[in-house]
């Protein structure tokens, strides 16, 4: 991934991250109400940027690119469908990251450090579903 297109990804999966905790809260209030017209919007625009960045191949739903404006969907809906785009975007961004690991002088393992691939060892935080 190019420079650009890793501050696109970072600044999208915060957005995600962002309204996903709102609209829980929200859900946990209301489950059934519906979302504003505002919020749904906004809502929208980064499932939109979401669903360019993970192509075919990493979008959660094949037949979902955005809620309809004329069905406005609960908040359960909407932090149903965040939730499932959050994982996918750390799917994606598990497939284009790579470690380093330092070692001590004794063998043991000093600290592992991970970067994005392509880039110029850009760092970010490690995998949220390491394997053991």
């Amino acid at each position: 991934m190019t420079e650009e297109e890793i501050d696109i990804f970072e600044k999208t999966l915060n957005q995600l991250e962002g309204l996903h905790v709102e609209v829980s809260t929200l859900s946990k209030k209301s489950y059934n109400d519906a979302l504003n017209n505002f919020k749904l919007k906004l809502v929208n625009q980064v499932l939109k940027s979401s669903n360019k960045i993970l192509g075919k191949k990493y979008k959660p739903f094949d037949d979902f690119e955005a809620f309809l404006e004329e069905e406005i969907p609960s908040n359960s809906d909407v932090t149903l469908v965040l939730s499932q785009y959050l994982n996918c975007m750390e799917s994606f961004r598990e497939k284009n990251i790579y470690s380093h690991v330092e070692w001590t002088s004794s063998g043991g393992i000093a600290k592992i450090y991970y970067y994005w691939k392509k880039s110029n060892k850009r760092e970010t935080y490690p995998p949220k579903n390491i394997k053991k």
